[in-house]
């Protein structure tokens, strides 16, 4: 499926090719809230990162976050995220998210999207264990709901579903 995507105030304009375009999956880990989850969460989607075109790619602007993990020794380490998100550099507009270790693949952000996207028939709520307090997910019943990631990736749930072969 063909996806068009715009920041805000239409600096940035972008279209890619996905084989994974169904918002079904809300992430409330801090990273993902901060930087766009206006509910509490952020929706990504699957996309293929050699058809991205980019349009106003001098006003996209990047943020890798700063994480912190405990070594061997039981001291404190911080290093930076591979995952990298990019955004508009004007009105901050998040747009898509991008790792080096899968580089085929590129994440837009569901809210950038201005194309119709497919509802999905359930919704998957992952990271909860790092919901803010006031988060009160709209789980329904036929969803699925992780503290953590889920075994199953975005492009397997649409295989699973009927939305990929």
């Amino acid at each position: 499926m063909k996806l068009e995507g715009s920041c805000h105030c239409g600096k940035v304009r972008f279209r890619l090719e996905s084989h994974e375009p169904v918002p079904y999956q809300r992430c409330y880990c801090s990273i993902c809230r901060k930087t766009g989850g206006s509910g509490g969460y952020m929706i990504n989607l699957g996309g293929d990162a050699a058809t991205l075109e980019v349009e106003g790619r001098e006003h996209v602007r990047v943020y890798r976050a700063t994480l912190t993990r405990q070594n061997d020794a039981g001291e404190v380490e911080h290093y930076q995220s591979r995952h990298e998100r990019h955004f508009c550099g004007e009105c901050g507009s998040h747009l898509w998210a991008f790792n080096s270790r899968w580089p085929e693949l590129v994440h837009p952000v569901s809210s950038a999207i201005d194309s119709e996207l497919p509802a999905p028939p359930e919704t998957t709520h992952m990271m909860l264990g790092s919901k803010a307090s006031w988060v009160e997910p709209q789980v329904g019943a036929s969803d699925k709901t992780f503290d953590t990631y889920p075994r199953t990736s975005l492009a397997q749930w649409h295989v699973d579903h009927g939305f990929k072969d």
